[in-house]
Parts: C-alpha cells; sequence; structure tokens
C-alpha cells in the first residue's frame, strides 16, 4: 500500500499533470470570462440594435417533415458571437503582454558536463576550419 501512494504522489506531482490541472482551471475560468463578454456584453450591443438574434421558428417544411433550420441558424450565430469574443479577448492579451516590459532572464547556469559538451564542440568546430 506504502508503494502505491508513493507511485501515486510520484504521478500527480510530475510537470505535465500540474500544467494540465493549472489548464483546466484557467480554461474553465477564461470561459466565464468569454461567456459574460458574449452575453452580457456582445448580446446587449446586438439586442440594442437589432433586436434579440433568435430565429428558432424559422422552419422548412418539406414533405410530411419540418426541418428546424432556425435552431441552426441561431446556434450559429450564437458561436459567431462567442467566437469574436475569444478573438477580442485573445488580442486584448496579445496587446497587454506586448506592453509589457521583457523580464531580464538570468542565463541557465551549465553543468560540468554541459561545459565540457561545449568545449568539445566548439574545438571541433575549430578543427574543421
Amino acid at each position: 500500500m506504502r508503494q502505491f501512494v508513493r507511485d501515486f504522489r510520484k504521478f500527480i506531482l510530475r510537470g505535465p499533470v500540474i500544467d494540465l490541472a493549472v489548464a483546466v482551471v484557467v480554461g474553465a475560468a477564461f470561459t466565464g470570462v468569454v461567456q459574460s463578454f458574449a452575453n452580457d456584453v456582445l448580446m446587449s450591443f446586438i439586442g440594442a440594435l437589432f433586436g434579440k438574434p433568435n430565429f428558432n421558428r424559422v422552419v422548412w417544411h418539406v414533405g410530411d417533415g419540418t426541418v428546424r433550420i432556425g435552431l441552426f441558424i441561431t446556434q450559429l450565430v450564437n458561436f459567431l458571437i462567442i467566437a469574436f469574443a475569444v478573438f477580442i479577448v485573445v488580442k486584448l492579451f496579445e496587446k497587454l503582454q506586448r506592453l509589457r516590459p521583457a523580464a531580464d532572464e538570468d542565463p541557465e547556469v551549465l553543468s560540468r558536463t554541459d561545459e565540457l559538451l561545449t568545449e568539445i564542440r566548439d574545438s571541433l568546430s575549430t578543427q574543421k576550419q
């Protein structure tokens, strides 16, 4: 049982598992932001200009059947509005990233093995010339 717990702890503390967990949490938060922007801002604006964009009552009568094309059109319009909201949020984020000052990253300290391999590489490159 102890080995099982150790293995589980090792698994859960792996980098990719934690990265995935962070991505899911941030993605859920981002979904809320995008939906609020789409529903509360864009849809209100569109509603003020054109009325509620709802095509649910549009149907085609084909023989004895009914094709509810309006439901599809409504979902398509909603998709386009949400896609536009994502586009705006991503563009804004990219603009804010460009305004952010570049972080001074310290050069990575090479291990002794990496230093030796670098010296060998440099030595070989000068010998070829």
